[in-house]
């Protein structure tokens, strides 16, 4: 699944870009910097917009495309913002054929985004990711930490109402 690229606008602060400056010079020497170095970003910015992957990229002297590809590859790596609320779809074999499937495309519907999107608000994302390890339950989808099992498309706005403060 290729990861999407965030169309809500880069909102970084100078607070944030220091604490990176300071990563990627703490970085600069080290052999096979740029995974570290990403996954502080990530934890700094939640997740790694084109304007992070460009200050990394510059900062340890490695080419752009290194870095998405780096980016691009794990999928520990989000391009895209994460809303208040993260929903991630199981889609892994038994959720799948248990109609997994339908309650993404249910999800994707109501909140007017695709997978791997964030709502211009900032309060849902959506993510399609393989299994959580919940085959018993499925199809399973996660709000944050919790775990919604044995779900049918129907379930799928009141899931969304018990968020909507």
């Amino acid at each position: 699944m290729r990861k999407k690229i965030s169309s809500i606008p880069f909102s970084g602060t100078p607070e944030q870009e220091e604490k990176l400056k300071k990563v990627i010079a703490d970085h600069l020497d080290d052999p096979g910097a740029v995974m570290p170095v990403l996954q502080l970003a990530q934890d700094i910015y939640g997740y790694l917009p084109f304007e992070v992957q460009k200050m990394v990229a510059d900062g340890l002297n490695v080419p752009l495309e290194e870095v998405y590809g780096v980016a691009t590859f794990y999928s520990q790596f989000a391009l895209s913002p994460k809303g208040k609320y993260n929903i991630s779809v199981c889609l892994g074999t038994a959720c799948y054929v248990k109609g997994s499937g339908e309650i993404l495309n249910a999800l994707s519907e109501k909140l007017g985004i695709e997978a791997e999107e964030c709502t211009p608000d900032g309060k849902f994302s959506l993510t399609a990711c393989r299994c959580i390890g919940a085959c018993g339950l499925a199809p399973v989808i996660t709000v944050n930490e919790d775990v919604y099992g044995r779900l049918t498309v129907d379930d799928v706005e009141g899931i969304i109402e018990k968020y909507k403060d």
